[in-house]
């Protein structure tokens, strides 16, 4: 029998194992040509800003330590925390009630530095019943007019107008809308529902 003959089968094996592997080859660069080199970024040191205040909430604002800037040089001079809270009525969760205070003369608001103007306190309640299964929200104005002018949220704050103001809890926690001071200066809202949700509807659930 002729060699070439007898070679011939293990030629055309190698052939198609060549072509094989060139495909093999061909379909990885086009897969791999995608990807990009993986860099690694320098770990970045972010130093602390002494003179940014940290955001302090009502709670927190009962630590003593967070009161004041011990860089200022009056610290020694001004009223400590505790000293001033032994003077004020607390809330049944231990934070200052701040309608309390104000309610049995404890602290009297100026409407200026000399108080020579009279506060404009607006009598006026406003019901928020877009609240589910919630108790209506009861807004009284009276109880935020005694110390505060209606420039303070009029109109930055809150549209004058019914249905204007798509207010929401996961907004009010975000710092929004009644968040600007609750949860930063007046009662916290999340462990004060009551405060707010004070009026009872048919499909309404008191749930605390």
């Amino acid at each position: 029998m002729p060699l070439l003959l007898l070679v011939m089968p293990r030629i055309r094996h190698l052939l198609v194992l060549f072509l094989a592997c060139l495909l093999v080859l061909s379909v990885q660069k086009g897969a791999y040509s995608q990807l990009r080199k993986a860099t690694v970024e320098p770990t970045v040191r972010i130093e602390e800003v002494p003179d940014e205040a940290p955001t302090i909430t009502a709670d927190e604002g009962a630590d003593k330590n967070r009161f004041y800037d011990p860089r200022n040089p009056d610290h020694a001079t001004l009223q400590k925390s505790e000293e001033m809270r032994a003077q004020l009525p607390l809330d049944k969760r231990g934070a200052v009630d701040w309608m309390g205070a104000l309610r049995s003369g404890t602290i009297k608001p100026r409407t200026d530095l000399t108080n020579s103007k009279p506060h404009q306190v607006l009598n006026l309640d406003v019901i928020l019943k877009n609240t589910k299964e919630m108790p209506w929200v009861r807004f009284p104005h009276n109880s935020h007019t005694e110390w505060l002018a209606c420039s303070n949220c009029h109109d930055s704050l809150f549209i004058p107008k019914a249905g204007a103001n798509e207010i929401s809890m996961e907004k009010i926690f975000r710092g929004q809308y009644c968040g600007v001071c609750h949860d930063r200066v007046a009662f916290v809202t999340h462990n004060s529902c009551e405060r707010c949700h004070s009026v009872p509807h048919a499909n309404s659930k008191q749930w605390w």
